[in-house]
């Protein structure tokens, strides 16, 4: 088998149908691939008829909502492919997207994990898709807005890379997990994604492990796909959402900075984190 597609589902019946029909639109023309839809206990029969709309697809039901990253793990558990695809089920693919992308790393086996331009409906490009690493400076550029104002500014627009160029391919720091392409060699030296994020940071300690083990993280903008973003039965506004987006800014420092940074980087860091996270809380009630 060429390539496994793990597809997450938590009650997103109508765009997991239409990502699975922009999948088995796509033509990958000698090689061979695998569909495997994770349902999270959705609950709501989403999962069930989305493959009774597309029965070549594998469905994996779990018991409880086990969180984006686990539930790919499990997909993942079960593949067999030598590449494997990590597709958010609030997307549509392209008809070309997959050859392209396996095309790509199967001639650059430098390269441990793939992106491609990922779009917005409005079509405009979703910045998250090629990323530096979430370091003090690039996230407080980022969340003082001060990479709008200066988006060309090398150091400024850091954190989401606004001054790079959106149609060349560049080796970056990381990807966003709506799409990403890993070799099953690479799966096997770094290992899954990390279980202690729920949802959101995965990608990027993913990148991070990849990069350290000495391969390449790639954006090729070859390829798009459009993305429906925070489009899960959860909601953006859900509180377990909020949560586990400032949470997985904790895990991410302490698990790869809090050796790298002074005492007071680290408490400034991880109380800001957590000051944000009650201020997005109290937002949303």
């Amino acid at each position: 088998m060429d390539l496994s597609i793990i597809i997450v589902n938590y009650k997103t019946e109508e765009l997991t149908r239409q990502c699975l029909q922009s999948v088995y639109a796509c033509d990958l023309k000698d090689w061979t691939y695998e569909v495997i839809l994770v349902d999270n206990a959705s609950g709501d029969g989403s999962a069930q008829a989305a493959v009774q709309a597309f029965p070549q697809t594998r469905l994996i039901l779990n018991d409880a909502n086990l969180g984006f990253s686990k539930a790919n793990n499990i997909g993942m558990a079960a593949a067999s492919g030598d590449y494997v695809l990590l597709l958010n089920s609030d997307t549509v693919v392209e008809a070309d997207t997959f050859y392209r992308s396996l095309r790509y790393m199967k001639a650059n086996p430098e390269i441990g994990a793939l992106g491609c331009k990922v779009l917005l409906p409005d079509g405009r490009l979703d910045v998250a898709c090629k990323r530096s690493f979430p370091t003090p400076l690039n996230s407080l550029c980022h969340m003082s807005r001060l990479d709008r104002v200066f988006p060309q500014n090398p150091v400024v627009g850091a954190y989401n890379l606004t001054f790079l160029d959106p149609d060349k391919i560049y080796s970056v720091d990381c990807l966003v997990g709506a799409y990403m392409m890993v070799s099953r060699d690479v799966i096997e030296l770094v290992g899954t994604l990390d279980e202690d994020y729920f949802m959101y940071g995965e990608d990027i300690d993913w990148c991070y492990r990849i990069k350290e083990a000495g391969y390449l993280v790639v954006y090729y903008p070859k390829v798009s796909i459009t993305h429906y973003k925070k489009a899960s039965g959860l909601g953006r506004k859900n509180p377990q959402t909020i949560e586990a987006f400032y949470d997985a800014m904790k895990i991410f420092y302490g698990k790869h900075y809090q050796d790298k940074y002074d005492g007071l980087t680290a408490r400034m860091v991880l109380g800001g984190t957590q000051v944000l996270k009650k201020i997005a809380l109290l937002r949303n009630r």
